[in-house]
């Protein structure tokens, strides 16, 4: 839930940000240009995907279920922003009429 919020909050403050900065551009564009400008951070943030694969296949047994619900909540949470809350917040702004009038 960590990283969903955390990237969903970063790609939505663009998203305001770009809003304020470009009123004439088209909502989508707005969305699109905000998602492309935070997906570097996206995957930076979901890149210790790579470390909790090694602890997972080379870790003890014990700790291995653990490793493996915090690895799904990583790509789970990368995921979701990117391809849920981002066009659910599209839509309902595109709904609403925000964007370019």
């Amino acid at each position: 839930i960590g990283y969903t919020i955390n990237d969903t909050v970063g790609v939505f403050d663009r998203i305001r940000e770009y809003l304020v900065l470009y009123p004439k551009r088209d909502l989508r564009e707005n969305v699109n240009n905000a998602l492309n400008a935070t997906l570097s951070r996206t995957i930076n943030t979901s890149d210790d995907i790579g470390y909790l694969l090694a602890i997972l296949f080379f870790g003890g047994e014990t700790i291995r279920g653990f490793i493996f619900a915090l690895a799904l909540g990583v790509v789970v949470g990368t995921l979701s922003t990117l391809f849920v809350a981002t066009p659910i917040a599209y839509g309902l702004m595109k709904r609403e009429g925000l964007g370019k009038k």
